[in-house]
């Protein structure tokens, strides 16, 4: 069981809902060697699905409404960030030293778009902060990939060999993540009920008055909350003043959003207020990496009875790689994924960041959820998702059939906005149900020019 039907028993949805929904299947999007197309429709489709659910449960809605997945929505949606535009100006994907290196027994790859990042590797490689590309590739070319991999890592930086499909299947962390499901779920405490006021008008937003702390960086945790803002929730995204996000990175994933900066060490205070009213709390860092700040699912049951919170990993919270950072594309050149879209002679990639996308959207389905679960049982809940599990239910799913429709590009699915950031254009939200918004109530801001308020 691996299409709608085992993402939505992984959330714990009723399946006699899985007949509201249709699909147009289109030939050519998002087209690669695994079933990518196919995950990228199951995880949008089940995000509607849990969005139309708590939809109905608000409105009082005598069915659930009908989810409509197109691949045309979804594809686009998928690489949103090459989509955006910023006054025309397209945005830099990865930066210079972020990228697939050959070493002397195969390929490393690495990650350095953040200052601090570049600055780890350079260091690790012993190399000055002015070295070239050229320079890391004449150093490269000269250690084995698993040497670059643990020297990079012990140094906080971020680098991972390419392994092939069976070579990640014999390692210990792939052994720890075949144990899990797919979405780890589970109550917290006896919490009473959560009493959700009825909301009603167009378009029905079913997060409408939620207040959701977003605690994310990059992509996959903001774009579950970029999903909660378009169903209605009031989402405050909070970055720290040492760790400023990309720009490009901020505009394609802060629709609907305010973004505030805030010191969690030193602002004390004015962070408890926040976590004192929140609904949900979304955290995209590497596991254990908040606890100091008691934002442990357990530490925030206990000071906000009745919070939902929703965490994101790359490797997981277990196993030898539990507390490592990561990011999509090491996570597909470390499980396989990498060597399997490549060649003999050079490893590929995936036509989108899927595992970072998916897994967010996989993310915001299991926050609807937990919400519509509260509302007829009550307790604190939690959810969690990790990259390289959603990595291993992609190589799990029968290929669909190629469909009828060609996929004929982004063009229908782009929308155009004026911002305080300059004239966006950008990709259109994939969620759709009957009644739902079609896009978000407001382009995004610059980042941090929010007050660390609840509006």
């Amino acid at each position: 069981m691996t299409g709608i039907k085992y993402a939505w028993t992984e959330l714990g949805g009723d399946p006699a809902l899985l007949a509201h929904g249709s699909t147009v299947v289109r030939h050519g999007a998002l087209a690669a060697r695994l079933p990518v197309r196919e995950l990228a429709r199951l995880c949008v489709g089940t995000c509607a699905l849990a969005a139309a659910e708590l939809g109905a449960r608000r409105a009082g809605l005598p069915r659930v409404p009908g989810v409509h997945v197109d691949d045309g929505a979804v594809a686009t949606a998928f690489v949103s960030e090459r989509h955006l535009l910023v006054d025309g100006r397209a945005p830099v994907a990865f930066a210079p030293l972020s990228r697939l290196w050959r070493t002397a027994d195969g390929w490393v790859r690495t990650h350095a778009n953040y200052p601090h990042h570049r600055a780890r590797l350079l260091g690790a490689l012993g190399l000055g902060d002015d070295a070239t590309v050229d320079e890391v590739a004449g150093l490269l070319a000269e250690r084995s990939a698993l040497a670059v991999e643990e020297t990079v890592y012990e140094a906080g930086g971020l680098a991972v060999a390419l392994r092939t499909a069976r070579e990640w299947a014999a390692h210990p962390q792939a052994a720890a993540l075949a144990g899990r499901p797919l979405v780890e779920r589970g109550r917290l405490d006896s919490a009473p009920v959560r009493a959700l006021a009825p909301v009603d008008g167009g378009p029905l937003r079913p997060a409408a008055g939620l207040r959701v702390l977003d605690l994310t960086r990059v992509i996959a945790g903001p774009v579950a909350t970029r999903t909660l803002a378009l169903l209605g929730a009031d989402v405050l995204r909070v970055d720290s003043p040492r760790l400023p996000e990309l720009p490009d990175a901020h505009a394609d994933t802060g629709f609907g959003k305010r973004s505030a900066v805030l010191d969690l060490a030193t602002d004390r205070r004015a962070f408890e207020e926040l976590l004192a009213a929140a609904d949900v709390v979304v955290t995209g860092y590497r596991p254990g990496a908040l606890d100091r700040f008691g934002l442990s699912p357990e530490a925030l049951a206990e000071r906000r009875p009745g919070v939902v919170v929703a965490q994101l990993s790359a490797w997981g919270a277990y196993g030898p790689w539990g507390h490592r950072r990561g990011f999509d594309s090491l996570v597909q050149v470390a499980t396989g994924i990498a060597a399997t879209e490549g060649s003999p002679e050079r490893p590929g990639a995936l036509p989108a960041q899927a595992l970072d996308h998916g897994t967010g959207y996989l993310l915001a389905a299991g926050v609807l959820r937990a919400l519509t679960e509260q509302s007829y049982e009550g307790g604190s809940r939690f959810v969690r998702l990790a990259l390289a599990r959603t990595a291993a239910w992609l190589t799990e799913i029968t290929p669909g059939v190629p469909g009828n429709v060609p996929y004929e590009g982004p063009q229908p699915w782009l929308a155009g906005s004026d911002s305080g950031i300059g004239r966006l254009r950008y990709a259109l939200p994939p969620v759709s149900f009957e009644g739902g918004p079609a896009d978000w109530a407001r382009p995004p801001g610059p980042w941090g020019a929010d007050e660390a308020r609840w509006a």
